[in-house]
């Protein structure tokens, strides 16, 4: 059996991997910080609609931004467990990675039934229920 060949060792490598970590982590915490800033903007500037339907797409964009940045902190995780785990790392990596899973999953889900209701309500609805023409110009039934 030949030896193997220690290009780098393990310490250098943890190193290296930490600071990668790091890095993920802060982009992941800084995609949900610009997210949160955009959503509060977004926010303000629907705030004097009074309409209960505007706030709608500033969820959905916070939304996307919070499932982005879980990512980052999921890809996080992944990398700290990348150089020799132990049983405990990967079980704590598991625990989370399933929590941020099911976080992401649920995200999505509400982003989809968002997004659906938000393209229904942007289509013609037809006649008015008392007979009346559809001011959108949709044809009346025959």
């Amino acid at each position: 059996m030949a030896p193997a060949i220690d290009l780098v060792s393990e310490e250098t490598l943890r190193t290296v991997v930490n600071a990668l970590v790091r890095l993920v982590e802060a982009a992941g915490a800084l995609v949900i910080f610009i997210g949160a800033v955009i959503g509060v903007w977004k926010f303000v500037v629907a705030l004097p609609k009074r309409d209960p339907h505007a706030f709608v797409p500033v969820r959905l964009s916070l939304g996307r931004y919070l499932a982005l940045g879980l990512e980052f902190q999921l890809a996080s995780d992944v990398l700290r467990t990348a150089v020799a785990p132990t049983f405990e790392e990967l079980a704590k990596l598991a625990a989370v990675a399933a929590i941020r899973t099911a976080l992401n999953f649920f995200l999505a889900r509400e982003i989809a039934e968002e997004r659906r209701l938000v393209e229904e309500s942007r289509e013609p609805r037809g006649p008015d229920v008392r007979g009346l023409p559809d001011p959108r110009g949709a044809p009346e039934p025959g």
